[in-house]
């Protein structure tokens, strides 16, 4: 279980890098990634590219809500409500490890898009 320290410092990563994203400050976003992450891209102008193309959500929300810690193969992941700039609803899932040092990095990320729920019409 976590205490509260700790539920609090996956937050501050998740916003500081979120924050990072929209100041397109590539170097900083990058830090907030977990040593794998940071071996996969290499470099943190691939790294920001691949959010670019494939998170838009998480790269520019239009809003954001912070819910609930949930397991996920045995890490904790930070689920979010993102809104993207065309209004259209996405979970994520952070997926967050804690590193030697206390500190916490974000693994991966794992976006869907939220289904829109429409009364029946007869």
């Amino acid at each position: 279980m976590l205490s509260e320290i700790d539920r609090r410092a996956i937050r501050r990563v998740i916003e500081r890098q979120l924050e990072a994203f929209g100041r397109d400050d590539a170097d900083a976003a990058f830090a907030f990634a977990s040593p794998a992450i940071q071996a996969q891209f290499e470099s943190p102008s691939r790294f920001i590219a691949m959010v670019r193309s494939s998170y838009a959500p998480v790269y520019r929300p239009r809003s954001i809500l912070f819910q609930d810690i949930v397991a996920i193969e045995g890490y904790p992941a930070q689920k979010l409500t993102l809104m993207d700039a065309n209004g259209d609803l996405f979970t994520a899932f952070y997926v967050m490890e804690p590193q030697r040092d206390g500190r916490w990095r974000i693994q991966g990320c794992f976006l869907m898009p939220l289904e829109a729920i429409h009364p029946d019409e007869d």
